[in-house]
């Protein structure tokens, strides 16, 4: 049984892969809210990724996985944009990561080899208006992603997921309608919305043994947006 720890898995896709991954494996959830969690089979430790140093005396000495789930959609015109929402951004997807992840990378080589899960956006591939902001921080994660698998191989693997917009209650004032969702399900390949499920059944996977062979990858679990061009 392997020891997983979600950072931010109390609601969206964090909960999803807590949901999937609970009776297999001890899963810790570090978030600020618990009240979704309920009576899943999970341990919960209260922090604030934006604030908190994360007490790892609360987790088990070896951990088999990681996923940071924090992050924003932050998506403005870049001539409104101020400095200060760049340096938020920046601080909320990756730089509060980092300290995360040099907290607990004792834990994570102590394991025979652990399995790290980040997220990005379909939007550090494709140019898309508006994602300035976002865009930069996503893409910092996947410069970064690369490069700490290559340094921690084979003992730490580190796989990044990029989804499109998915259903989710960060996602919820691009998707509270059905006009809007249906808007959004039109531009995508697949023509439909993402779920939270869809994404945490590849994060599911990326934590397993199936996945053993696979590092320093960027996953566009995206309905085919980043690499389809489909007419109607």
């Amino acid at each position: 049984m392997k020891n997983i720890l979600l950072i931010g898995g109390s609601y969206g896709i964090g909960l999803a892969i807590a949901k999937e991954l609970q009776y297999d494996n001890k899963i810790y959830i570090a978030s600020r809210t618990k009240e979704e969690i309920g009576d899943m089979h999970v341990t919960h430790i209260p922090f604030d990724a934006t604030t908190d140093t994360l007490d790892t005396s609360l987790l088990p000495a070896v951990l088999d996985g990681l996923v940071y789930c924090p992050g924003s959609i932050n998506l403005r015109p870049f001539k409104g944009l101020k400095i200060d929402a760049f340096e938020n951004d920046l601080q909320i997807n990756f730089l509060n990561l980092v300290k995360v992840l040099q907290t607990v990378l004792p834990n994570l080589t102590a394991s025979n080899q652990s399995s790290v899960v980040l997220f990005s956006t379909v939007a550090a591939t494709m140019g898309m208006p508006f994602h300035t902001s976002v865009s930069a921080s996503k893409g910092a994660i996947e410069g970064f992603a690369k490069a700490l698998a290559a340094e921690y191989a084979p003992k730490i693997r580190v796989n990044v997921i990029a989804p499109s917009l998915t259903d989710t209650p960060l996602a919820n004032k691009f998707l509270n309608s059905e006009e809007k969702k249906e808007k959004s399900a039109a531009r995508n390949p697949l023509k439909k919305v993402g779920t939270s499920e869809d994404v945490a059944q590849m994060a599911s996977f990326l934590l397993s043994e199936k996945s053993n062979w696979i590092s320093g990858q960027i996953f566009h679990v995206d309905g085919g947006m980043s690499t389809l061009l489909v007419n109607g």
